[in-house]
């Protein structure tokens, strides 16, 4: 799920003309205790690529103006839209209220956006709900046969909270990396993405590195990554 700034935000608004798709929910369950996975139906003629996204909103009374971001996290061929979202339930919005929907309830669907789109092999690096845009990726590069080496670097503050853990270990195997900063597991090493955690991680420096996490996370990781003498021109982000 993409929770942009406000400045980010009121440019989607400026840059779209905002064409509406209304869509029936076809099935919505958890994926993790507080991660939901959402399926819709899909409009007619509404492409995206893996690492996009698009405005929702609930469509009932009081809350089709309340368009937030969300990435698809299903593949731009199949018949149906996969969202899956993280909800904030100290926010008493969107995200709390998706929790009430049924199937059959209806969602409203804008236009497409997003900054992340895979360019090459690389290493994914994401925390928490900032998996999100690479999940539709990856799982387009594993239905090709084409995840290469790519790696992912997940953080998370406890082992429930890793989301389609079970998925990307099988899709990814060696090359899904987790690290915990609030849980002490003899499975996964316990911390944050540091610049020392990247340094023993990564590797080879002379590829993509896709980043997605909060703003203060994604800040020092591209400090770190200059560090470890990763360019700009290799550094591919989105922020939540």
């Amino acid at each position: 799920m993409l929770l942009f700034q406000e400045s980010m935000f009121n440019k989607i608004h400026k840059q779209f003309n905002m064409s509406q798709h209304s869509v029936q929910v076809k099935s919505i369950e958890n994926v993790t205790h507080d991660v939901l996975s959402i399926i819709t139906e899909k409009p007619e003629n509404y492409n995206f690529i893996p690492g996009q996204a698009t405005l929702i909103a609930i469509d009932q009374e009081g809350w089709r103006k309340k368009r937030r971001p969300f990435t698809f996290t299903s593949l731009p061929e199949d018949d149906h839209i996969e969202f899956i979202i993280k909800v904030y339930h100290e926010h008493d919005g969107t995200t709390d209220h998706l929790m009430d929907l049924r199937p059959g309830d209806s969602l409203l669907l804008f236009d497409i956006f997003g900054t992340i789109t895979y360019k090459g092999e690389g290493v994914f690096i994401a925390g928490g709900a900032g998996i999100t845009p690479f999940i539709s990726i990856l799982r387009d590069l594993n239905k090709k046969g084409e995840l290469g080496n790519n790696k992912l670097i997940f953080g998370n503050k406890t082992r429930e909270d890793i989301i389609l853990k079970d998925e990307l270990e099988e899709m990814l195997g060696e090359n899904f990396i987790n690290i915990l900063s609030d849980e002490k597991t003899g499975e996964y090493p316990h911390g944050f993405v540091t610049k020392e955690f990247l340094n023993e991680n990564i590797g080879d420096t002379n590829r993509y590195f896709y980043i997605c996490g909060p703003p203060v996370m994604l800040k020092r990781l591209e400090k770190d990554l200059a560090e470890l003498g990763v360019g700009n021109e290799m550094i591919v982000k989105e922020m939540f």
